[in-house]
């Protein structure tokens, strides 16, 4: 069980270098089982989930090495349609695999997924839309078993009964290689992630457009090709290195972002005070200032990211006055707030909204971490604590941060890692 130990009252200030984004990476690299030429997948960050999912590639059957930020992906002899629940079990976008897997090799068997304990995910939305495309889904022993129908139909719509960012894109990968069909997926999620897929799966030769929008638009392909392709940077690590700036009330820039996706974020922190500089592709936020409470409400993108509500509820919790953090996506992402009252924090949760009634100074404690997003927000808030806080089953948190102590020593934090994960 991993530790992670803070000092807090250090005022957090410099700059951070941004890494790819693990939610961009993840569905790119399930991608490439249905390209039998050479990939390469660049600005991949070295995170646990990553590995697993270079872990899945190799145990299927693909050549896979990973050196400096890139992925090379080459095809092996055979590739397998079977993917292992030791490996699956580990996180949700392995099943991600199980619709390309089946364009690939005519069949896919995957277990159902495991991952952060935040609410449910089912994944319903995915297998009733590869109902939808024609293929024949059976679900039995924990896993879920698909075959390639004779022939698809010339058209196909499917509406997403909910903007499910996993979903949408597992549902335009595979449409990507249903030759002479066109698919229309409507009410599909708009993340930056899904226009990043979009354009790794165009540039190797598929026929996509919409990704962005509630339509997207889907032309099958005989075959897609080897390419080269580089990932957009993570919008939720650039988040919570400037809210670590924000509750340390610090002056934090990030680097290599690209500040439009980080709108819904700037706009909360000019509401509550902050000073915001935006370049080319750097934000700095700077805290000196006196801070406001807000009201925030996590929804789909552009709305405010589910990935920081508990971020900026740590924030907030440090901000006299009452705020209130509402979640629409995820109906258990307020499993953290216990262990922030912990620390001094007056949090109640109702509704699925936390009301915060802010204090000067939260005290360091003993917590323990329920998930990666979680676990980010309790070592921010050890930084703002008086004392030292002890995060607890905190190896949740390189699932989702790379380089993590080394970036925040480089800002000015002060924190240990026990035993040594990075």
């Amino acid at each position: 069980m991993s530790q992670i130990i803070v000092s807090g009252e250090k005022r957090l200030e410099g700059t951070v270098d941004i890494s790819g984004s693990k939610n961009a990476a993840l569905p790119i690299l399930a991608a490439t089982v249905m390209i039998d030429e050479p990939v390469v997948v660049k600005n991949v960050p070295e995170l646990r989930d990553v590995h697993t999912m270079l872990s899945i590639l190799q145990r299927i059957g693909k050549k896979v090495s990973f050196e400096h930020g890139a992925v090379f992906i080459e095809p092996g002899d055979i590739l397998l349609g079977s993917v292992p629940y030791d490996l699956v079990g580990k996180m949700r976008a392995s099943f991600n695999l199980f619709g390309p897997l089946v364009m690939a090799c005519g069949w896919a068997r995957v277990g159902k997924p495991g991952g952060c304990n935040i609410g449910q995910r089912p994944v319903d939305y995915h297998v009733k839309g590869l109902k939808r495309f024609g293929l024949k889904i059976v679900e039995e022993h924990g896993d879920v078993y698909g075959e390639l129908p004779p022939e698809f139909e010339n058209t196909i719509e499917y509406e997403l009964p909910f903007r499910s960012v996993g979903a949408t894109e597992q549902l335009m990968t595979t449409a990507a290689l249903m030759e002479g069909t066109e698919v229309v997926i409507r009410n599909a999620a708009k993340e930056p992630e899904i226009v990043d897929l979009q354009n790794f799966l165009n540039k190797a030769g598929a026929t996509i457009t919409g990704a962005g929008t509630n339509t997207i638009h889907i032309k099958g392909v005989k075959k897609l090709y080897g390419t080269e392709y580089g990932v957009i940077p993570d919008r939720i690590e650039a988040g919570t290195y400037l809210l670590a700036g924000v509750i340390t009330r610090g002056s934090v820039e990030v680097k290599h972002v690209i500040p439009d996706h980080l709108e819904a974020l700037l706009n909360i922190l000019k509401e509550m005070g902050t000073e915001i500089t935006v370049g080319n592709d750097t934000v700095r936020v700077t805290a000196f200032n006196k801070l406001k409470p807000v009201k925030v409400s996590a929804k789909p993108y552009p709305g405010f990211p589910t990935d920081l509500q508990p971020i900026i509820t740590a924030v907030l919790a440090t901000i006299v006055g009452e705020s209130v953090v509402e979640e629409s996506v995820f109906e258990n992402r307020f499993g953290y707030v216990d262990e922030m009252n912990r620390m001094g924090a007056q949090i109640k949760v109702k509704d699925r909204k936390a009301y915060i009634k802010g204090i000067a100074k939260l005290s360091g404690a003993e917590i323990n971490a329920p998930d990666i997003r979680a676990a980010a927000a309790l070592v921010i808030a050890g930084m703002a604590a008086e004392g030292e806080t002890i995060v607890h089953n905190a190896g949740h948190i390189f699932r989702g941060y790379e380089k993590l102590r080394e970036k925040f020593t480089s800002i000015g934090a002060y924190l240990r890692v026990y035993p040594d994960e990075e």
